[in-house]
């Protein structure tokens, strides 16, 4: 068994939950988070949205004295077997691509154990 944890945008939610529900993965956890990856704001580039020296009171320029905001994201997290893996992972990528920054992150680790606590079943019927 693998746990599946993948980072997506706020907007993919809705698509990545019937994509995943269509393909026979329905059981997963959605999480609020917040975060940030390793790319750093370069200043060079919005250099023309800054008015006289100053930065502009605005959305924009409020984001742009931040450097290290965190970003909202959500956490879709998957147990699935071993063979499942590469399925849940293309269906994530094709779902949540949009050719830009800040798509998401995935990850795959593995589950050595699992119980249901109601039953004590263990093992592949307890998830």
């Amino acid at each position: 068994m693998k746990e599946v944890m993948a980072f997506i945008r706020l907007n993919k939610v809705n698509q990545t939950k019937e994509a995943l529900a269509t393909a026979g993965y329905p059981a997963f956890t959605c999480r609020k988070v917040l975060g940030r990856g390793k790319k750093k704001v370069d200043f060079a580039m919005v250099q023309s949205a800054i008015e006289d020296g100053v930065i502009p009171a605005t959305t924009l320029g409020e984001h742009l004295t931040e450097g290290a905001r965190l970003i909202p994201k959500r956490v879709f997290t998957l147990i699935v077997e071993d063979s499942d893996v590469e399925k849940v992972v293309d269906i994530i990528i094709q779902t949540n691509t949009t050719g830009n920054p800040g798509d998401g992150k995935i990850f795959i680790i593995p589950i050595m154990e699992a119980y249901q606590v109601r039953s004590g079943e263990t093992a592949v019927d307890a998830y």
